[in-house]
């Protein structure tokens, strides 16, 4: 259980640590000279906005944009005149805008940045400074009236100069990208949930102007990183499984001791499947064996090789002592079923619901899998070697009839 939450928290690591950093450096952003306080963050969202351009990732391009909107305004209102009317309008606009766009961006389907989805997103937000800039110049007070109602109970609303909307958008924000990003674990989700908390910290401390940077400066850090972060996993991690793909698995064969186990297994009879059934089921059989894949046990760690054909690295393990594992995921896959969807069936579903009967089943079907195991020994001392054994060991557990493991000798 401890393992598994671990897994699950420790994408938002990275997050966390830039927030500790920012606050363990904010009495020296204080003592920086004006010029060079401003122009840090600058920079970084110059860097972030160059990352987001290069690897094409419209969602951190778009935020980090909105979150310039909201240093430049912070700086030039906020800042000077924080108790006149100018800057009363742009805090409430930011702190409803600034989530609401963030969440926006990361939900919605990546779709990169020069196209016309890009122009969308540039419209929206040139939509919402011309909103702002109307209500602050005519005066409007009413939509700020509307923003300022207590609409929480003093239970659940701190001290905070952030409006009451502004942290439900907060709160709506934050929980909807944070849920995503635990479900799919994305570096440029955890990284916009990151943003998202550290522009919450920069708009409660919105009076003091060195607090605010800082941590603005802390939202852009976080998703120049995520950006960084989600082109290495992009490769160095096959999209299909899941799982670390053939580039990962070679950069992980050179640190290999001396002492190791390597184990290659496929899907038996995947092309005839994937003719039978089609292949978007013949990826769920992938993903369905990536997931065992994941789970087994002595230490093995799994890399797609490619097509349906998988690597399992037993570091300081012998053939031997990995047996028992490959055995049990053997098993756990060939005593799996999987429901297939029928043909006819809507993709809506609660109108394929309807059109279930009570006792109607689902067809299911299951799969083998064939493994070979290896280990270093003087006749195999490379890796390289070790991977020709074991596939050759996988190939006469086909020919004795597959569904079984066969160990090099």
């Amino acid at each position: 259980m401890f393992n598994a939450l671990a897994r699950t928290l420790s994408p938002l690591a990275v997050p966390a640590a830039v927030l500790v950093a920012a606050r363990m450096l904010l009495p020296a952003a204080a003592a920086l000279p004006p010029g060079v306080g401003v122009w840090i963050p600058w920079g970084v969202l110059a860097v972030g906005a160059l990352l987001a351009i290069a690897f094409s990732r419209g969602s951190v391009f778009f935020a980090l944009v909105t979150l310039g909107l909201a240093f430049l305004a912070g700086r030039t209102w906020i800042a000077v005149a924080p108790d006149g009317w100018p800057a009363h309008t742009v805090f409430t606009a930011m702190c409803l805008f600034v989530p609401f766009n963030l969440a926006l961006f990361a939900l919605v389907r990546e779709r990169g940045i020069f196209n016309g989805h890009g122009g969308n997103k540039s419209l929206l937000i040139a939509l919402q400074v011309i909103v702002t800039a109307w209500i602050g110049l005519e005066h409007q007070a009413a939509p700020l009236e509307l923003a300022a109602q207590p609409f929480l109970p003093d239970r659940l609303a701190p001290e905070t100069p952030i409006p009451h909307a502004g942290l439900i958008m907060l709160a709506a924000a934050f929980g909807a990208v944070l849920a995503k990003a635990l479900v799919r674990r994305s570096p440029i989700d955890v990284a916009v949930a990151g943003a998202l908390y550290a522009f919450g910290v920069a708009a409660d401390a919105a009076a003091r102007p060195e607090a605010f940077a800082t941590y603005l400066l802390a939202a852009a850090l976080i998703l120049a990183i995520g950006t960084v972060q989600d082109s290495y996993r992009m490769a160095f991690r096959d999209e299909l499984t899941g799982l670390p793909s053939r580039r990962a698995l070679n950069e992980r064969l050179l640190g290999l001791g001396r002492r190791y186990a390597i184990a290659m297994l496929d899907v038996d009879h995947f092309k005839k499947f994937n003719d039978t059934h089609g292949h978007d089921v013949g990826d769920q059989v992938l993903r369905m064996v990536a997931a065992h894949l994941r789970e087994v046990g002595g230490g093995g760690r799994a890399y797609r090789y490619g097509g349906e054909e998988f690597t399992v690295i037993f570091p300081r393990q012998s053939a031997e002592e990995a047996l028992p594992h490959l055995e049990a995921l053997r098993a756990a896959v060939e005593g799996y079923r999987m429901a297939l969807r029928s043909a006819d069936r809507p993709k809506r579903a609660q109108a394929g619901k309807r059109r279930r009967s009570p006792t109607s089943e689902a067809r299911a079907v299951s799969v083998t899998i064939s493994i070979g195991v290896a280990q270093r020994t003087d006749r195999h001392d490379t890796p390289d070697k070790v991977i020709r054994a074991a596939d050759k060991a996988l190939y006469r557990a086909k020919r004795a009839g597959r569904n079984r493991i066969a160990r090099a000798g």
